[in-house]
């Protein structure tokens, strides 16, 4: 017992200190070494589990969004997809991040290893899983966009490739010390290294596979709503209020210190505007479309991401207000880049595009409005370089597999559905 009292003297004693401390003193605060080690730890941990259960949130909104004869597959593809990250982000993706020399572009082709020393301030296999997670939501933003006509093996490799190199190369131009840092380029949490990344992505393959059968009429509208259907919109729902719950680890873990009173105001604020940013977007898209006539739910739930991915690059100096303003034109833009992809005649099925590329540029470059430190002509250089770098390297993968495995189903596959396919698991019993 005695041997137990001292293991948590000191931690107990920190934590007490840091209870009792006046207001004057925060910015003054320290605390042990081991001590903001263990609270930096936990917050990578507690952080990147909320952010990995956001994997579900999108497996469910996918799930609901597309009809019901290619639910199964969405299932398969997400539950694939984390693995595979998960895997590659191991074996390459985390050294082609941190491997980079300063200033530099890319870093080395080797496995993660655990180094971890109390002076990093934080466990390196919290880090790792942290910076893990954040790949792996990466890729299932590409997941939904080409649904309902993708084979399930081609984008599985193309997963693979995503987490292991090519989110990897540009996550390190910033986030490992690359040429971006150097520059001056801000990204809090990813609105353009995680999500238009993944936008980007999205929108090559969607340009390569092309519509869903029918999807378009002759003169360029979409087809009438009833063959393409969302299976469940209670279940689409489910996923943005899991994948709003997952943003608050998204946007607060990456503060990537807890350890002393500043540090947990910092995340507690963030956490104030991630909430106020989503609801900005999602009643923004509300009132846009009920400009048209009815109040479209699906642009509300695509709102509320759309104002989150808008704040994730700047989410901590925005005040309140900003934060809903800021939130409010990401869902303004989901809703009239959903109408361009129309005129466009790109089928997008769940909305990623609208939702994670044009609203993270938006957030991305609007971060010098709240943050002195920021330049718009860095912020410009870091939107148009990533997206330019990831969509060009996605439509040469992509390009590749069509013209050799092939990355398009049947017409008579797409017509029996996905399920049928590429699983032979029906996920609903009463069909279209």
């Amino acid at each position: 017992m005695t041997k137990f009292l001292k293991k948590i003297s000191v931690p107990l004693v920190s934590l007490i200190f840091l209870l009792n401390m006046s207001s004057a003193g925060y910015a003054e605060s320290t605390v042990s070494a081991e001590v903001g080690f263990i609270f930096n730890t936990l917050l990578f941990l507690m952080c990147g589990f909320l952010v990995f259960f956001m994997a579900c949130g999108f497996a469910m909104l996918e799930s609901g969004m597309v009809t019901s004869k290619s639910v199964s597959v969405i299932c398969a593809k997400n539950i694939g997809l984390v693995s595979i990250g998960a895997i590659m982000f191991w074996l390459v993706g985390y050294n082609l991040a941190y491997g980079i020399p300063e200033g530099g572009y890319i870093g080395k082709f080797i496995p993660w290893k655990d180094g971890s020393k109390i002076d990093t301030g934080y466990a390196d296999g919290s880090d790792w899983y942290f910076q893990m997670v954040f790949c792996v939501t990466t890729v299932s933003i590409v997941s939904g966009t080409m649904a309902e006509r993708i084979k399930l093996w081609p984008f599985f490799l193309f997963a693979a490739l995503l987490a292991g190199v090519i989110y990897p190369i540009v996550m390190g131009w910033q986030w490992g010390g690359g040429w971006l840092a150097k520059a001056g380029f801000s990204d809090f949490a990813g609105s353009t290294l995680v999500h238009s990344t993944g936008g980007a992505a999205a929108l090559a393959g969607a340009i390569l596979i092309g519509p869903r059968l029918g999807r378009f009429t002759k003169s360029g509208a979409p087809a009438p709503l009833k063959p393409f259907a969302a299976s469940s919109i209670p279940l689409v729902t489910l996923g943005v209020f899991i994948l709003w719950l997952g943003w608050f680890g998204f946007n607060g873990g990456s503060q990537l210190a807890i350890g002393t009173a500043p540090d947990a105001i910092a995340v507690s604020k963030i956490f104030i505007n991630t909430l106020l940013a989503g609801a900005g977007g999602v009643m923004a898209a509300a009132a846009v479309t009920r400009l048209s006539g009815k109040t479209d739910v699906v642009q509300m739930l695509n709102g509320c991401i759309g104002g989150l991915v808008a704040i994730t690059a700047e989410p901590l100096m925005p005040s309140p207000f900003a934060s809903i303003l800021i939130g409010a034109v990401g869902g303004i833009i989901v809703v009239y880049g959903t109408k361009m992809l129309f005129a466009l005649k790109i089928d997008d099925v769940v909305g990623a595009i609208p939702a994670h590329l044009f609203a993270g540029i938006w957030g991305t470059l609007i971060v010098p409005a709240t943050n002195s430190g920021a330049n718009f002509g860095t912020q410009l250089l870091g939107v148009i370089s990533i997206n330019a770098f990831v969509f060009v390297a996605a439509f040469i993968v992509w390009s590749l597999m069509k013209a050799t495995m092939g990355i398009r189903l049947s017409k008579e596959a797409e017509l029996k559905g996905t399920d049928v396919s590429e699983t032979g698991v029906i996920a609903y019993s009463i069909r279209d």
